[in-house]
């Protein structure tokens, strides 16, 4: 544990006074402006105890109206009457409440589906100037934390672990990072319910969107459209086959699941147990991606083109951060020779491009321990399409930041669409050991690892062209009930 003294006026650096949050006060004109304004949104039902804990430090430490309990309160109404309440301040002439809009930054306390969450909701705001975040990890995987340097470990709760966690989120730099739409669509049944899906069973990032109405382009005549989005990953196939298990398993017991490291080995179990490490040609998930799917990507005329998928692929990956499965990078750093040959970069977070990486299997998944090691690279692209038809298989499995759900897949002469595009930005804070990079700044990648000029692929297919921009929706908005206890 830290044990530096960080002196009396240092908790004065982030305190905010009530009168910014409450819509019926004056300013009050004896607080000095701190300099490095924060709000806390903490998931107190995630990590356990650890949450509720976390909550209670933050608040013993700052002012209580700056911390925020997402059980509590949702983001998206807590955010907006800030800053409505600030709008009315400034106009008043108050230039401190201009200053604490300027300097602002915000921590969220929890999984990467807390995370996302939050960052869709700043995105949605559409502000002058959205304020930058920082992401506590408090999940299973955490994925977003460990991009942006804040670790991949559930953190301490006591004082003085809050107060070097605060230093550091003083000190950090922002950096931009892309926002990912993802639309889907399915024919309309003939009879029985319009929902062709329990809206349970997608995640929360999708069924919050209703369906597009009859004059939206997208919606093609006979289709129910879904839309959603994500900022990390979405895949399909075996890694989601495993990790719906899991969270099926977590919702029947959920009091087996209070410990970081105990969640993690019984992931691992479920993944030997789904097939993912062994399958025989006759069970289920050994059903490989080219048998469920035909995948285009556009190209640079602005056409869909077919991506070739090696027949042994049973897992694919689409990562817009340098993070997937608790830290590992699939895509790694291409050699000059692939970047060339293929026309391949390496994995920016703000560049507009997604990686398309393929998996085997678990065994496969294995080389990502090692210092070179990463899956097969596929594509990159601004956009991809999966098109499912009636034949392989009754369901799939897909996944969005770590939210699971079980796809059904067409019994009759309809399809199912998934489609992905580039969307927005928002900005994140970046600590120290920051494993993503910026297509701003790419000088941090001198030091990553390159692969071998014979670094195994299974396809040389060069998909990795500049696409067009697809032009997308309103984003991630959670809906009123939401249980945020579900969200990882």
């Amino acid at each position: 544990m830290d044990e530096r003294d960080f002196g009396t006026d240092f908790l004065k650096n982030f305190y905010v006074p009530d009168f910014i949050f409450d819509p019926e006060a004056i300013e009050e004109t004896n607080h000095e402006v701190p300099r490095c304004p924060i709000i806390v949104f903490i998931n107190s039902k995630s990590g356990g105890q650890l949450g509720g804990d976390l909550l209670k430090t933050y608040r013993e430490l700052l002012n209580g109206s700056q911390v925020f309990d997402l059980g509590e309160e949702a983001p998206d109404k807590a955010l907006h009457k800030l800053y409505v309440n600030l709008e009315r301040l400034k106009s008043s002439g108050s230039e401190y409440a201009a200053e604490i809009e300027k300097k602002l930054r915000i921590i969220v306390a929890g999984g990467d589906g807390t995370a996302g969450w939050l960052l869709g909701v700043v995105c949605d705001l559409k502000l002058a100037q959205p304020p930058p975040v920082a992401t506590v990890p408090l999940g299973t995987g955490n994925n977003l934390p460990f991009s942006f340097g804040w670790g991949k470990k559930n953190p301490g709760t006591d004082s003085q672990s809050v107060k070097s966690f605060l230093e550091q989120v003083m000190k950090a730099k922002e950096m931009k990072i892309d926002s990912w739409h993802i639309m889907m669509k399915m024919k309309a049944p003939k009879e029985g319910s319009c929902d062709p899906i329990a809206p349970l069973e997608l995640p929360h990032s999708l069924h919050a969107f209703h369906r597009l109405s009859d004059s939206d382009a997208l919606n093609e005549v006979g289709n129910h459209t879904f839309r959603g989005g994500f900022w990390n990953y979405f895949s399909m196939g075996m890694d989601a086959q495993v990790s719906y298990a899991f969270h099926s398993e977590r919702k029947l017991h959920p009091e087996r699941f209070k410990n970081q490291l105990i969640n993690q080995g019984t992931y691992a179990k479920l993944g030997c147990t789904q097939g993912w490490f062994a399958a025989s040609l006759f069970h289920p998930s050994s059903r490989n991606i080219a048998q469920l799917a035909k995948i285009k990507i556009l190209n640079r005329e602005g056409k869909w083109s077919k991506l070739d998928i090696p027949r042994s692929i049973r897992s694919i990956v689409c990562l817009n951060l340098p993070s997937f499965s608790g830290g590992f990078n699939p895509w790694g750093t291409p050699s000059k020779r692939r970047k060339a040959y293929r026309d391949l970069t390496e994995p920016f977070v703000d560049d507009g491009f997604i990686e398309v990486v393929g998996f085997r299997d678990a065994w496969h998944g294995l080389v990502l321990l090692a210092p070179k090691g990463h899956g097969t690279r596929l594509a990159q692209t601004r956009r991809i399409r999966f098109e499912f038809h009636k034949g392989a298989a009754d369901h799939t499995f897909m996944r969005i930041d770590g939210e699971p759900w079980k796809q059904p897949l067409p019994v009759d002469d309809d399809t199912v669409v998934v489609e992905i595009s580039h969307h927005a930005q928002v900005s994140m804070l970046a600590n120290e050991g920051c494993k993503s990079k910026s297509i701003q700044d790419p000088s941090p990648s001198s030091s990553g690892h390159q692969d071998d000029e014979d670094s195994n692929e299974e396809s040389d297919e060069d998909s990795a062209e500049e696409r067009r921009k697809f032009g997308a929706a309103d984003t991630f908005k959670f809906p009123e009930e939401t249980d945020i206890s579900h969200l990882s």
